[in-house]
């Protein structure tokens, strides 16, 4: 997959739970979504790098904008591509998508990056992310 290739790593239908008192979604439900959506997107990767699958936990979110809101009932898609691998780390950019009025709209876009880790390690150690 070359970099400017996306993945489709979640869709969600965003409901009346999550929203604020102004009518739209809460950010922290999107970031959360942004969250599990780079997870999967980095498991995608991994995967389709023919790496072992280790363990992988988030260690930073950067350049998280918020561009629009996000309404009740919009179908949202979190779109991720990779955008490095370092020894234990891996990067992706996770941009969030929603048809509103008929148009496809980027409603929100950050960089996740996540650590693989040795689970059976008290302190869970970081360890190669392509195994050995």
């Amino acid at each position: 997959m070359s970099a400017d290739e996306r993945y489709l790593a979640l869709k969600v239908v965003m409901m009346p739970r999550d929203m604020n008192r102004h009518g739209t979604i809460f950010g922290g439900i999107i970031l959360s979504y942004i969250d599990q959506a780079g997870a999967v997107g980095a498991h995608h990767e991994i995967q389709r790098a023919g790496w072992p699958q280790p363990a992988i936990v988030a260690v930073a979110m950067d350049k998280i904008e918020f561009h629009r809101p996000v309404s009740v009932g919009d179908i949202v898609s979190f779109w991720t591509r990779l955008i490095r691998v370092g020894r234990t780390s891996i990067t992706i950019h996770v941009d969030v998508e929603a048809e509103q009025q008929g148009q496809m709209v980027r409603l929100t876009e950050a960089e996740a990056t996540y650590v693989a880790v040795d689970l059976t390690s008290e302190t869970r150690r970081p360890v190669p992310i392509r195994g050995g």
